[in-house]
């Protein structure tokens, strides 16, 4: 196990030296967990994909979830029905879930965030295709890197962006915990504007710890 990371992570550093994929400081990578166990490396393209990339990242470096997603195709129905309980659908957006509803780690817990549509799934077709030769069971590394995220016509971090980006007035609520940290809200107090209860995965009054 330890001669294959290495491997993977030789690997790795080669596909970043081609500008292939998702490389940088800002990276969940497997330096990052070096005793997690896991089967296959699988670089997700962050700039092809932002909103999605930075929900995973934010979801495994701020809310501790897991990198590694262990393919259970037969859990996902239900993972989904879990994860999703309780989150209405928003058009425009879809409810976007890390881990993933095929992985064994989804479901009850899962990060859900909303995110354009169109972006998430792309990801998920992306995604989709390179795991479909892995049988369930496989352990499947992550590395994802935090992309420069645009919203709509504005770049995040500007003062039309946080201003503007999915809300009206600044008084709407955030599309997503993704949305509220770029523009520096988070984390969000019951009574502040932008919060909901969409948000606070965990009804204590405080979203996107």
């Amino acid at each position: 196990m330890l001669l294959r990371k290495r491997i993977a992570a030789l690997i790795l550093g080669f596909v970043c030296l081609l500008g292939v994929g998702g490389c940088a400081s800002t990276a969940v990578e497997p330096a990052d967990a070096a005793d997690a166990a896991y089967d296959a490396l699988l670089v997700f393209p962050s700039d092809d994909y932002p909103e999605t990339a930075l929900h995973i990242y934010d979801a495994i470096t701020l809310g501790g979830a897991s990198a590694v997603c262990t393919i259970d195709r037969d859990g996902a129905d239900e993972n989904r029905r879990r994860s999703l309980a309780g989150i209405d659908t928003r058009e425009g957006y879809d409810r976007d879930e890390w881990p993933m509803a095929m992985c064994e780690e989804g479901g009850d817990g899962a990060n859900v965030a909303y995110i354009d549509s169109g972006d998430n799934r792309g990801a998920g077709a992306w995604v989709g295709h390179r795991l479909e030769d892995y049988p369930d069971g496989t352990r499947v590394f992550f590395v994802v890197e935090k992309p420069a995220l645009t919203f709509g016509k504005a770049t995040a971090g500007t003062a039309e962006a946080k201003g503007d980006a999915g809300r009206s007035g600044g008084e709407a609520d955030f599309a997503s915990c993704a949305e509220a940290r770029v523009a520096g809200k988070a984390p969000l107090y019951a009574g502040d504007p932008g919060y909901s209860a969409k948000l606070d995965r965990d009804r204590d009054g405080v979203a996107c710890e």
